[in-house]
């Protein structure tokens, strides 16, 4: 039998992470995820309390992902969920000893980034079909997504008001940090065009502040723009394994190719490290 309040401590790490460590939503909604997980593997092991979890426990859960073959950024994040977690419940009091003090992050192979030809993405980009409103949405999103090389996050967060059409620039809010990136004129006059024909034909009413809706005129979802974007580079033929990602890949390395400073790239990237 569970003890009660267990899924309440999660729940006060999740109201802990939200207001004072201001920590964004998706790492938030990953450590919750990954305690649930976590707290199911203790149940299983006959430990009814997480917080009477110790050092040889939470070696025990790392080899059981080992030997359940998680990748090693899955273990990664969850040792990273543990000792945030089990920090947490140090300072609050709830246990006398911190057992995740000793957990080590097992070495992540870096992968080089998959990016795209300025062919390929030339290909890509004139895939949408611009006679029509939703056309001409996703002509938007994807020229504005490489002129940018902004996060689908951020795109599909943009509101109407953060775009100014005159000084060529966007406003992206990302929790802690704001950031105006500029874009060229292709960029401009798609938006331009969209906003003006495409978006209230789309907008499920005048109040919506969404830049991006889909087709029910309610705002994009990662999920739906992911579907777009895959839609469109099988119609261009393109083998690489396409993700939101890409785009914002290929930008940065086709600007410092063409002689982009890479602290400006970093900049406009929103990176805090330049690696």
């Amino acid at each position: 039998m569970r003890v009660t309040g267990m899924y309440e401590i999660i729940d006060g790490f999740v109201i802990y992470l939200t207001d004072v460590k201001k920590a964004s939503a998706n790492t938030i909604m990953s450590y919750q995820r990954d305690l649930v997980k976590f707290n199911k593997f203790a149940e299983s092991q006959g430990v009814m309390d997480i917080r009477k979890m110790n050092q040889t426990n939470l070696n025990s859960y790392m080899l059981y992902m080992e030997k359940e073959q998680f990748a090693t950024s899955t273990i990664s994040r969850n040792i990273a969920t543990l000792k945030a977690f089990y920090g947490y419940l140090y300072r609050e009091g709830y246990i006398a000893e911190n057992p995740a003090l000793q957990l080590k992050a097992p070495k992540i192979e870096k992968k080089i980034p998959e990016i795209l030809t300025m062919a390929e993405v030339d290909l890509l980009l004139s895939q949408p079909a611009v006679n029509t409103n939703k056309g001409l949405r996703d002509k938007a999103m994807l020229e504005l997504l490489y002129a940018t090389g902004i996060r689908v996050s951020e795109l599909i967060s943009l509101k109407l008001s953060d775009v100014n059409l005159n000084a060529s620039y966007i406003h992206c809010q990302d929790f802690n940090k704001d950031r105006v990136v500029p874009f060229g004129n292709v960029a401009k006059n798609v938006l331009k065009v969209y906003i003006r024909d495409a978006r209230p034909a789309m907008v499920a009413n005048n109040e919506e502040d969404a830049l991006f809706t889909n087709c029910n005129g309610i705002p994009m979802s990662r999920q739906g723009f992911w579907k777009l974007l895959k839609k469109y580079a099988k119609n261009a033929g393109i083998q690489s394994d396409i993700t939101p990602h890409t785009l914002r890949h290929s930008f940065a390395a086709h600007l410092v190719a063409n002689g982009a400073d890479l602290r400006s790239v970093q900049e406009m990237l929103g990176h805090s490290d330049i690696s």
